[in-house]
């Protein structure tokens, strides 16, 4: 058998024999053989000898072969210049991949000058001839615009071209076009499929390109998985931008587990191999420590790299490395230098750095013009904190003109990019009006916004929507919670307010050390109200231990921080030597620094300081200065000097102009002394024209402001109809008050009477003279009853003054008889008494003077057990008017009702009725005009006292009210002296069952204790504005649990020192109760110092610690608890959930015997405290 030989060596074989026969056909044949080792050992100096020979024999397969192997040095040395020449000769002969070929010569500029029109001219011919590779080409060059005018469509039409027919970088560069829309309609799904089918066919770019769709879920489903699994195909295949995007992977866990570590390697890789974008992300990492050490050097060093590389976020990075001296040393022009590369680039950041650089001048020179331009730019690029700082230059009118329209449109854009600076800065146009309307509920939403995104001025400013209920309800318990919150954030605003919550108990439980704590914290900050409320921390020893070493210092650190009060205060320190030596000079130095900061009460104490403190020069001329800076400052104290000033030409000249001026606007201010100045001014006709009218008015409201000067002189206006008309009623009511007050004036009278020419005892009143009128006309009159006639001749015999006389009234000189309400022991008609009461004796018509057509109230017995009763009645109540005629209904006398024969008592008509009635309104007053009410019972029922007699039905019905809120007490029927024996009757116990005290329950006698348990009752009543359990049956089970110790439910807000004194009040064992002295001094101080808290600390700020007088300051915890009381009230309506009255609460008095007898041993015993 012969020896084996394959198909290749006999073809081998054969070509050689082909050659040396002389075949040229053969040479080329014979030269692949050795080119590709077929049937022989590979020889590429072989074929490059017969490549030759064939192409020197004209054939065109050998040139562009043989131009191959001059191009790659195969078989002889490379020689670019002979590849050209060939691959142009085979090109010549119709050999497409020779065209191709020659295209990359022409491309490249090998072996020939480059000439790209030439080389698209062969990519056209081969592509034309379809060459797949040439189609790709020619696309790029229509693509790129190379040889040819750029053209899209046609690039993407060759691309098409060569990828049907499968060359895969036209797969890559096709699926671009679709990606991009670039000379066809954007197609993702299509870029997709094509850059699938190019990576398929492993095309490295196809790979990173297709891994980019499943990350971004381009043209087809989001798969962090297949993206993670081909950018690494990528990587693996040496694309160094997808070792940037293996490294994003790693970095965000996408498709793999988390690994900064080797996020980190693969960043290095790729920015080791010049990836821009990766040096970037490596300088983040060293920047922030991930995936290796903090390196600010290294981080440094790559964001350097990387903006030399043309990175335009890099630049803006580097440029903040030179700004804050990051790994570098600082350099604010280097740091100008590199934002306004990125910022030319387009980096939206960098503009608006850039801009911060101009505006503030770092690294350049200031230019607002610039800054405006740069953050405009910002802007516009959707750079949220550019917006901001665009509508602070709008704003401030800063390289623009002012413009709050457009300031309020780019804080609104900011802020609806959430930008927390631009929420809080817009909340306050929206608050102040400014570039839009105002309206408190966008501003309140936009505070609520920046506060919950941290912003702490927005947290404090929320604080400030609550505490004044704008644009949302009060509610300070969210005050609390925002000034707690912006506290802890580091805020010193919102620390010193934090403090003034715990200290007041707003929002939160009182704690005084935790509002010095926080005092304190801001104090120590440098927040000069802190520090100044420190000091009154201090002072006072609130929250700490007093002391006036501390107070000094921290008022002396205020000062100098510029606190006005706190110099004003430091002034005082110096003055009294509290916490320093005492310094005259220091005390006058810093009273002129206050004043001169703009301090009012300093000015005003400056101004007495230099009128008449002896230590300094006395010098009219700056006392006047400092009133008059006072004054237009709005002290109202120091408008009236200044007024006094001008009226005796003090230090100034006379001028009753500025005199009426200045009067008039302390006047206005509730300064009562200015009040009568300016009704007397008004008066004589000086600094203004004569107005009696006017000069009525302000008398009147001094008056009513307590001046009792106004009150005589408002007396003999009413007296003599001067301004008003002439009314003797009123006159006698206010002479009585003057008197009450102890006006000297009244007491001082030179008047006499006319007939006796002996001076009048008391307004118009000759007690001589009239007790003889009154014996004369005895014998005109008599009720037909001797007790009666006694009674009234007894009363007129000893009267005073008019207040004191009685009269037998006869019943038809009473018209206009209506019914009007029924109480326990009686019937109430209202009438019009033709007569009405005496006022004096008019000695010219030689007849009483009378208030003519006077509307009374008749009060009908019903029931009475004894005239006698009756009778005593009306002793007890006209002892008790004539004690104090403001504290009692004034009783005119008595009637008889003909037909029935009915005795009638006839009294004065309070206009606004019963206490019961004015409940709703008295609830909603502030606290110090309760308790003036309150003040004006307790006097009333300590006359009562003070007389050895108990009220024994004392409720809100026998309580009435006039039309100026003065109070009177009636009823006093069951008045019963104290250790009366009559008491020890019990089948008489009369009363409303929630105003009876337990003993009297359980038919122990009436004590003044059991009036001061029905007074707890009331000022539960002030608290509540409806009658005590009036959603209970006022039956025999609720007379168990008073008994027991059930009391009404204390009312939310109620000031705790009122809570205490009326459980005092209440507190079953009668002992334990305070005396009605007790109760005045209380209630008296409280009144006194609540007003005098609020004149001293008119106009302050909530950031600053209230002031407290030294009158007032032991008092401070029980003032803080009305003040506060008062701003709860003013957010929070009365709870009506106990409006709705049970059907068997009843409000007259009635007999109570009969359920406390069935039951007498339960009531026996007294409840254990």
């Amino acid at each position: 058998m012969g020896e084996y030989i394959s198909p290749l060596k006999k073809s081998f074989n054969l070509h050689q024999e082909a050659v040396e026969n002389g075949d040229k056909d053969a040479q080329f044949n014979l030269a692949m053989c050795y080119y590709n080792g077929e049937g022989t050992l590979k020889n590429l100096d072989k074929a490059f000898y017969w490549y030759q020979k064939g192409a020197e024999n004209d054939d065109k397969n050998a040139m562009n072969n043989l131009a191959r192997c001059y191009y790659n040095g195969e078989g002889t040395e490379k020689n670019p210049e002979k590849a050209f020449y060939w691959y142009q000769k085979a090109a010549e002969n119709g050999i497409e991949v020779a065209m191709h070929n020659l295209a990359i010569c022409y491309y490249n500029g090998e072996g020939t000058e480059k000439n790209l029109e030439r080389a698209f001219y062969w990519y056209q011919k081969a592509a034309e001839n379809d060459n797949k590779n040439a189609m790709n080409n020619l696309a790029n060059c229509y693509k790129n615009g190379e040889g040819t005018e750029k053209n899209l469509e046609k690039a993407f039409y060759w691309y098409q071209k060569a990828a049907e027919n499968d060359n895969k970088n036209a797969m890559n560069n096709l699926a671009k076009c679709y990606k991009n829309g670039e000379g066809t309609e954007k197609n993702l799904e299509k870029a997709f499929y094509w850059f699938q089918k190019a990576a398929e066919n492993d095309n490295k770019d196809a790979m990173n390109n297709l891994a980019i769709c499943y990350k971004n879920a381009e043209g087809t489903e989001r798969d962090f998985d297949k993206a993670f699994y081909w950018y690494q195909k990528a990587v693996e295949n040496g694309i160094e931008v997808a070792m940037h995007n293996l490294a994003v992977c790693y970095y965000n866990g996408e498709g793999t587990e988390k690994n900064p570590e080797t996020a980190f390697c693969w960043f290095q890789k790729a920015a080791e191999n010049g990836i821009e974008v990766a040096m970037h992300n490596l300088a983040i990492c060293y920047y922030n420590g991930e995936g290796t050490k903090k390196n600010l050097e290294r981080a440094f060093n790559w964001s350097q790299k990387a903006a030399e590389n043309d990175n335009k976020n890099a630049m803006n990075n580097l440029a903040k490395c030179y700004k804050n001296g990051e790994g570098t040393e600082k350099n604010l022009e280097k740091a100008f230098y590199w934002f306004q590369k990125a910022a030319e680039n387009d980096n939206k950041d960098a503009m608006d750095n850039l801009a911060i650089c101009y505006k503030n001048g770092e690294g350049t020179e200031r230019n607002f013009d610039k800054a405006f331009y740069w953050y405009q730019k910002a802007a516009e690029n959707g750079i949220e904190v550019a917006m901001h700082n665009l509508a602070i230059c709008y704003y401030n009118g800063e390289g623009t003109e002012k413009n709050l329209e457009k300031s309020f449109y780019w804080y609104q854009k900011a802020a609806e990019n959430d930008d927390k600076n631009a929420m809080n800065n817009l909340a306050k146009c929206y608050k102040n009006g400014e570039g839009t309307e105002k309206n408190l509920e966008k501003a309140f939403y936009w505070f609520q916004k920046a506060a919950e995104n941290d912003n702490k001025d927005a947290m404090n400013n929320l604080a400030i929507c609550y505490i004044n209920g704008e644009g949302t309800e009060k509610n300070l318990k969210k005050v609390f919670y925002w000034c707690q919150k912006a506290a802890k954030s580091g805020d010193n605003i919102a620390m010193n307010k934090l403090a003034i919550c715990y200290e007041n108990g707003e929002g939160t439980e009182k704690n005084l050390e935790a509002a010095f704590y926080w005092y304190q914290k801001a104090a120590e900050n440098s927040d000069k109200n802190a520090q100044f409320n420190l000091a009154v921390c201090y002072y006072n020893g609130e929250g700490i231990e007093k002391n006036l070493e501390k107070a000094f210092y921290w008022f002396q650190k205020a000062s100098e921080n510029g606190h006005e009060d706190a110099m004003n205060n430091l002034a005082i320190c110096y003055n009294n030597g509290e916490g320093t030596e005492k310094n005259l000079e220091k005390t006058f130095y810093w009273y002129q620094k206050a004043a001169e900061n703009g301090n009012e009460v300093a000015m005003d104490g400056l101004a007495k300081y230099y009128y008449i403190n002896n230590e300094t020069e006395n010098n009219l001329e700056k006392a006047f200065y400092w009133y008059q800076k006072a004054a237009e400052n709005g002290n109202k104290e120091s408008m009236t000097s200044l007024a006094t000033l001008y009226y005796n030409g003090n230090g100034i000249e006379r001028n009753f102009d500025k005199a009426f001026y200045w009067y008039q606007k302390a006047a206005e201010n509730g300064n009562e002394f200015a009040m009568v100045n300016l009704a007397t001014l008004y008066y004589n006709g000086k600094g203004t024209e004569e107005n009696l009218e006017k000069a009525f008015y302000w008398c009147q409201k001094a008056a009513e402001n307590g001046n009792k000067d106004a009150m005589s002189s408002l007396a003999l206006f009413y007296e003599n109809g001067i301004g008003v008309e002439k009314n003797i009623e009123k006159s006698f009511y206010w002479f009585q008050k003057a008197a009450e007050n102890n006006d000297e004036n009244l007491h001082n009278s030179n008047e006499l009477c006319k007939e006796c020419e002996q001076p009048f005892i008391d307004y118009h009143w000759c007690q001589q003279c009239n007790t003889k009128k009154f014996q004369q006309d005895s014998s005109n009159w008599t009720s037909k009853n001797k007790l009666i006639d006694e009674f009234i001749q007894e009363a007129q015999l000893n009267a005073r003054n008019s207040y004191e006389v009685l009269e037998w009234i006869p019943y038809n000189r009473l018209e206009n008889i209506n019914y009007f309400s029924k109480g326990g022991f009686g019937e109430i008609h209202k009438a019009i008494w033709l007569d009405g009461p005496i006022d004096s004796w008019n000695f010219n018509m030689q007849q009483w003077n009378r208030q003519s057509d006077y509307e009374v109230i008749l009060k009908i017995p019903i029931g009475s057990s004894s005239f006698d009763e009756f009778l005593s009645e009306w002793k007890y109540n006209y002892n008790c008017q004539k004690k104090s005629f403001s504290k009692f209904i004034q009783f005119f006398g008595i009637t008889q009702e003909p037909n029935n024969l009915n005795y009638i008592i006839v009294m004065s008509y309070a206009k606004e009725g019963s206490l019961r009635k004015c409940l709703s309104s008295i609830v909603k007053l502030k606290w110090q005009y309760k308790l003036q009410l309150l003040k004006n019972i307790i006097l009333g029922l300590k006359i009562i006292h003070e007389s050895n007699l108990v009220h024994c039905d004392l409720h809100d019905s026998n309580i009435l009210m006039s039309d100026n809120y003065e109070t009177y007490i009636i009823d006093l029927g069951l008045c019963r002296p104290v250790n009366d024996s009559s008491q020890d009757k019990t089948d008489e116990n009369y009363g409303i069952l929630p105003y009876m005290a337990p003993e009297i329950l359980r038919n122990d006698p009436y004590i003044p204790a059991s009036d001061i348990y029905s007074f707890s009752m009331i000022m539960w009543e002030f608290t509540s504005g409806v009658p005590p359990f009036n959603n209970k049956a006022y039956d025999y089970q609720l007379t168990i649990n008073i008994c027991e110790g059930d009391r009404p439910e204390v009312i939310k807000n109620t000031p705790k020192c009122y809570i205490d004194l009326m459980k005092k009040c209440w507190d079953s064992d009668p002992s334990k109760r305070p005396t009605i002295g007790d109760l005045e001094h209380i209630i008296s101080q409280w009144l006194k110092c609540v007003n005098r808290y609020y004149e001293i600390n008119e106009g302050n700020s909530n950031d600053m610690k209230p002031l407290y007088s030294s009158d007032i300051i032991q008092f401070k915890v029980d003032i803080d608890e009305f003040i506060r009381a008062n701003e709860a009230s003013l957010q929070e309506q009365p709870d009506t959930s106990i409006v709705q009255s049970h059907p068997q609460s009843y409000y007259t008095s009635r007999l109570h015997t009969e359920i406390l007898v069935q039951n007498s041993d339960c009531l026996d015993c007294m409840v254990d405290d």
